[in-house]
């Protein structure tokens, strides 16, 4: 039988070897995510630079000629005309209120969502419900956790 010695010795060990995997695992982890997102964001740049090449040329040519020309499916071709960004953020003109609604019309359409948006009455509000009607049924609806 192990002494107390040897099975202090046998699990500082173990545990070292498994502490040195674990570190090994997590830098190695570290190091691909950090590529990753280095990768990521170079596509990122790339795809805006496309999209904004397609947005540039679409008065000399068209997506399904372009498609055609470079055999890059059409569909990510539009893709990247559509979610192009430059590269500074644009500055979102305010929104204008419109004329033909009177500020009452959007009460009575919150109005009329409310109830959609209502909950199915829980147990207890069905019982309560029962018991403020004209029935006097002998039911006693109880929750049971």
């Amino acid at each position: 039988m192990a002494t107390n010695e040897e099975i202090e010795l046998r699990v500082k060990q173990s545990d070292t070897a498994r502490s040195a995997k674990r570190s090994i695992t997590a830098v190695r982890v570290g190091e691909l995510a950090q590529r990753r997102a280095a990768v990521a964001e170079q596509l990122a740049d790339i795809e805006r630079e496309l999209g904004d090449v397609l947005a540039g040329a679409s008065d000399v040519i068209d997506i399904d000629e372009l498609a055609r020309f470079t055999d890059v499916p059409a569909a990510d071709l539009a893709r990247w005309l559509t979610n192009r960004k430059s590269a500074r953020g644009r500055r979102k003109r305010p929104t204008v209120a419109r004329t033909d609604s009177k500020p009452d019309d959007n009460k009575e359409l919150i109005a009329e969502e409310e109830p959609k948006r209502r909950h199915a009455p829980s147990l207890q509000e069905r019982a309560v419900a029962r018991t403020d009607s004209s029935e006097t049924s002998a039911r006693v609806v109880a929750t049971v956790p």
